[in-house]
């Protein structure tokens, strides 16, 4: 069932005694307790010791925090685990997602508009290194997925791009950047492939609507080349295949589908048998409505097991899950033949990563260790190397707009256009208020230009007036929105240019129309207009008449740095290539 000797384990005959013996010795609790991932909610030492002690966990992960709590925090887990623990985190973008105060390299979709394997083989070796700095141990990482639908907002920014290659490539190249740091793993996700249905998982169902054929070169192609480069586990998503379904049962119906994390043809038969992956599998977080809404969750838990998955991510509350998969597996609903297969490639991972090897006090580094690695200086200079590789000019129709020059350009007016906060946005902002308020991207950028002569400066709406004069307790002049327009010369000679400055992370932007006013750019064929796009790289489906169109992928100091200097070299300062479609399949778009 399972090969121990063959990738990604190549255990020796003394490992593979170690993984045997040790299922053997378990008791029922503790084979159970190592299906399961926790996200901890303290770092209380009798809250974690509770979690390996009653519940025997085979894999942890956390919330974002500083390198030396989760320092602490893994030290503590280890010492009350009696198998070590997987101890996980989302380096998606590099050691900011082991730590808070870990080094940030890129989103990977600015990756792939680099081309360059060598910055996403960076961001894996400066990830490996800072989370076995941390005592951590897995990379839920690479995201494996591929942008065939712009709407697809829940992978947009993570994935490397549209083209199958490309994100083989890359994935394949952060993948072997983990393994340069001994003892770390790599989990791809999100298995059968997320990307072309525009719902989030989290929310609702997820489709990949490819047959085998498609699926096998595509998103086949990336996770072959990742198991044939060694890589350790796959994280399975909950993503419908009705396609494939349908090859292999032409009459299923829709209530019959199932998605991957509990379906067996898909993470059994797909994965194993047509890709011949030996290693291990955990399902994405079991929260999440694409899995939930399947089926009741005391189904849902052995389902998971029964259909190929190795582990379970995520209690929902420990006893009652702990209980239900306890009796599926003492009531025969898991076999013992399903959960020996389990625990072997569990067991086959942690012996491959060494941590049977290692004692307790062995198992994270010192803090001094720590400290080093998160401030190494070499790691902090990959980022400004990736932000001007990756700036991308997507539309450029108005030649002789670039370069901006005080010169020419003198009076540049900044749009700063925003998008909506949701609920959890603004609760993050109350919960780090306090303090000097930070500066926004349009002031980082507005800043920038007056250093290098220009007369820039952020466009007030009639909006933002009007507001204005509300919070200060004055009557609200409505004729500023109704009555708001101005001649075409007057506008124009306001200023030389403009920056329609999009500072949106998902959803559509919030433009605050008022009749006349300069929040949408309207006047493209009045004066020079340049959109710039810091985060979501799909803008232009909002404007498509801009003739002008720039992606830097975010808005960090190195980025805005990058930015101005490109603005003022020309055309051709911009070394990025389009990753996904950033036109978004619109005919308006071109225009």
């Amino acid at each position: 069932m399972v090969d121990l000797k063959a990738k990604p384990y190549c255990l020796s005959e003394q490992d593979i005694a170690w993984v045997e013996e040790t299922i053997a010795s378990m008791t029922d609790e503790e084979k159970v307790g190592q299906l399961f991932w926790q996200l901890t909610a303290s770092q209380e030492e009798g809250y974690l010791q509770e979690l390996m002690e009653k519940y025997h966990l085979g894999g942890c992960r956390y919330n974002g925090m500083p390198g030396a709590k989760v320092l602490q925090q893994n030290r503590t887990l280890q010492k009350y685990a009696k198998v070590p623990v997987f101890i996980a985190c989302n380096p998606e973008s590099g050691g900011n997602g082991v730590c808070s105060d870990g080094t940030f390299v890129s989103s990977q979709v600015k990756i792939g508009a680099t081309r360059n394997p060598e910055y996403a083989r960076a961001m894996g070796r400066i990830s490996g290194a800072q989370i076995a700095a941390t005592g951590c141990n897995m990379a839920f990482a690479p995201v494996s997925d591929i942008t065939y639908n712009w709407e697809c907002e829940e992978i947009l920014s993570r994935a490397y791009g549209n083209d199958p290659d490309l994100v083989a490539t890359m994935a394949k190249a952060y993948m072997e950047g983990i393994h340069e740091t001994a003892g770390v793993a790599s989990c791809a996700k999100h298995f059968p492939g997320n990307g072309q249905d525009y719902r989030d998982a989290h929310l609702s169902n997820n489709v990949n609507h490819f047959g085998l054929e498609k699926w096998m070169q595509t998103y086949g192609k990336v996770y072959k080349t990742l198991i044939d480069g060694g890589l350790d586990a796959i994280m399975g998503g909950h993503i419908l295949m009705p396609e494939y379904m349908k090859e292999l049962y032409p009459d299923i119906t829709p209530e019959q589908l199932l998605p991957g994390t509990l379906c067996p043809e898909i993470m059994t038969g797909l994965l194993r048998e047509k890709l011949g992956f030996n290693g291990m599998v955990v399902t994405d977080a079991s929260h999440m409505v694409g899995m939930t809404n399947q089926m009741k969750r005391a189904q849902m838990l052995p389902a998971a097991i029964n259909a190929g998955c190795d582990m379970f991510l995520f209690f929902n509350d420990p006893e009652e899950d702990f209980t239900t998969m306890l009796q599926a597996y003492q009531t025969g609903v898991i076999s013992q033949e399903r959960m020996t297969e389990a625990l072997t490639r569990i067991l086959g991972l942690k012996a491959a990563m060494g941590l049977n090897k290692k004692a307790k006090d062995a198992l994270c580094p010192s803090e001094e260790t720590m400290q080093a690695v998160l401030n190494n200086p070499e790691f902090r200079a990959v980022a400004p190397a990736i932000s001007k590789d990756a700036l991308t000019l997507v539309k450029y129709k108005q030649e002789g707009v670039l370069p901006l020059t005080p010169e020419k350009t003198k009076r540049i007016m900044i749009v700063n256009v925003k998008g909506a906060d949701g609920p959890m946005a603004a609760l993050m902002k109350l919960a780090m208020g306090g303090g000097a308020p930070r500066k926004s991207p349009a002031e980082k950028l507005r800043d920038r230009l007056v250093d290098k002569g220009f007369d820039a400066f952020i466009y007030e709406s009639p909006l933002d007036k009007m507001m204005a004069q509300a919070k200060a307790g004055q009557p609200v002049n409505l004729n500023l929105y109704f009555a708001g327009k101005n001649a075409i010369a007057d506008f124009v000679a306001g200023q030389d240019a403009v920056i329609t400055f999009f500072d949106v992370a998902s959803g559509h932007p919030t433009f605050g129309m008022s009749k006349g006013g300069g929040e949408i750019p309207w006047y493209v064929h009045e004066l020079p207009v340049i959109g710039i796009s810091v985060n979501k790289p799909t803008m232009l489906e909002d404007c498509p008449m801009l003739q002008t169109y720039i992606n830097t992928y975010d808005a960090n100091d190195d980025t805005m740095d990058a930015l101005v200097e490109a603005l003022m070299t020309g055309p051709e300062a911009f070394r990025g290539q389009d990753p996904i479609d950033s036109y978004c399949g619109l005919i308006d778009t071109h225009m």
